[in-house]
């Protein structure tokens, strides 16, 4: 990674070690309407990537926003490098567990200005604030003239890439991404995928990432972590999931739904 000297350097912890430990979290909703999540239980290594996958309402965003406090669990804990993220302020815990939304905003920014912000908030050198807004904007194949794009003159899916580098600037432990492909054409949306699949061993980010889009999932992930009706159906490798038989089931439960509707 980037260091405070500007040099790359690795994160630094033991494999074996979980950094992520969630232990019978639930989520309710509204008073009344049961939960969005319940009883929702993993552990996971630093740098590893995973895949959450299922149906629509299956609680895949829900489980994003605890994992940094946007939402408060209703109950159970979740530990991080084996503190309870409750113990841990807000702005603190995000500067580590980053979360990246769909709908990405610049909030009136231009773009070099939203890739630098969070860096100038956090007392970093002009110099070394350019060397890492230049090095993910290459990294992601932002071109230097969008840097004094603003919002509206970016498209969904330049918003989001902007967004994604923003992110990855601050050098979060835990990346949290929520349908990053989704406004991307395939060529995009494959180059985002490749690139993720090498930071993460590369610099040791632990990413999260909500794809609809099966192949694409599959092809980034090392672990897969599978809701349906705000429950854990299964966390397992990657390469142990029967991918054509998921593909086929979220079929099956489409049709469902369409029937029904």
């Amino acid at each position: 990674m980037l260091g405070q000297s500007g040099q790359l350097s690795p994160l630094e912890m033991s494999p074996e070690i979980p950094q992520l430990k969630v232990s019978q979290v639930s989520l309710a909703a509204t008073v009344g309407m049961g939960f969005l999540l319940q009883d929702i239980s993993f552990e996971v290594l630093a740098g590893e990537r995973i895949a959450i996958v299922g149906p629509s309402g299956a609680g895949k965003t829900s489980l994003l926003r605890l994992l940094n406090r946007l939402n408060e669990a209703s109950s159970g804990k979740i530990l991080l490098e084996n503190q309870d993220i409750r113990e841990i302020a807000p702005t603190q815990l995000r500067q580590q567990v980053t979360l990246v939304l769909q709908e990405a905003k610049l909030l009136g920014m231009t773009v070099q200005e939203a890739i630098s912000y969070p860096l100038l908030l956090r007392g970093f050198p002009a110099a070394q604030i350019k060397e890492r807004l230049i090095y993910w904007m290459e990294r992601l194949h932002i071109p230097e003239d969008w840097q004094n794009r603003t919002e509206i003159q970016l498209s969904a899916g330049q918003r989001q890439l902007v967004a994604i580098a923003r992110a990855l600037a601050i050098q979060p432990k835990i990346l949290l991404l929520d349908e990053p492909t989704s406004a991307l054409d395939s060529g995009r949306a494959s180059y985002l995928i490749q690139l993720l699949t090498q930071i993460a061993p590369e610099f040791g980010t632990t990413i999260f990432m909500v794809n609809h889009q099966l192949e694409l999932a599959e092809e980034f992930s090392t672990k897969v972590l599978h809701l349906q009706q705000g429950k854990l159906v299964e966390f397992t490798a990657s390469e142990k999931l029967d991918w054509k038989q998921l593909r086929q089931s979220f079929i099956e439960l489409e049709q469902q739904e369409a029937e029904e509707w």
